[in-house]
């Protein structure tokens, strides 16, 4: 849901391609004093590397990356501004400083309709307590990229794979494996079965849902609708503070309650609908 009390039906979803970037430099662990200066560091070279996967303005520079994104339409940004999205609270909830992202686009476009390379993790020489002047022999990086319609995981995949050997340096040895991936989806939000479930949403929690999209990846929703030929549809009632994928991740009880009242209904509004040519 969009927020709390705002019931959403979300007719969008991002894909998702995530690699392993492991880089060697040595046999072995080395003495930064004996070797430094000499040998490459693979922790500064894969800081550089990473480094170049983005501009100042947040645009992502691997080449051919952004060929087949379907840009927003007017109607699309006009409903989302007017969707009660408050910054001031949006950085407060989740301790954000300042909001950071592609120049041009709003918080909630760049989460829910634009591309993203983010680094997930990163690994490399003396991490523990105290001091210890190692010049270490490998780095190792985890980066995934959100994905739009139409970008296809393979496709940005190669573009990755093309770009990540391209700025590599001799200095050090370089291997790339892809973790995993999925399409992003999108269906029409006036498709009859869309418009099912909002009715059935607004009879469940008494108010019409406001139509949104999703910064996440749920890659078997794309399967679905592909291998069924039928519009998949998204009947969610989870909160954007209930710490997904985090410590203490909950559901509001009321948000539950409600949901198995729509989700009831959800089948008159469908079989009411008859069944599609």
């Amino acid at each position: 849901m969009f927020d709390r009390g705002v019931p959403s039906m979300c007719y969008g979803l991002r894909g998702l391609v995530y690699f392993q970037i492991d880089l060697r430099g040595s046999r072995t662990d080395l003495h930064s004093g004996s070797f430094g200066g000499a040998v490459a560091n693979p922790a500064m070279v894969l800081a550089q590397m990473l480094a170049q996967m983005k501009d100042r303005g947040g645009r992502i520079k691997i080449p051919g990356f952004y060929d087949d994104v379907v840009a927003l339409t007017d109607e699309e940004r006009t409903a989302w501004a007017t969707l009660p999205f408050n910054e001031k609270k949006y950085k407060k909830e989740f301790g954000i400083p300042k909001l950071f992202g592609e120049t041009g686009y709003t918080t909630l476009e760049r989460t829910w309709a634009r591309p993203t390379f983010e680094i997930n993790g990163l690994l490399s020489g003396f991490t523990g307590e105290g001091a210890k002047t190692v010049l270490p022999a490998v780095a190792m990086a985890k980066v995934s990229m959100r994905l739009v319609p139409n970008q296809l995981p393979d496709k940005i995949a190669k573009l990755f794979e093309d770009h990540v050997t391209k700025i590599a340096p001799k200095t050090v040895e370089l291997k790339v494996t892809r973790m995993h991936g999925g399409k992003p989806w999108m269906t029409s939000y006036d498709n009859p079965f869309v418009q099912a479930a909002a009715r059935a949403i607004e009879r469940g929690f008494g108010k019409p849902p406001v139509l949104t999209r999703e910064g996440g990846s749920i890659p078997v929703v794309s399967t679905f609708q592909e291998e069924l030929g039928l519009p998949s549809v998204l009947f969610g009632v989870g909160l954007p503070d209930e710490n997904a994928h985090a410590p203490n991740e909950k559901l509001d009880v009321g948000n539950f309650h409600n949901g198995i009242i729509a989700s009831s209904i959800l089948y008159e509004e469908i079989a009411s609908i008859g069944a599609p040519a």
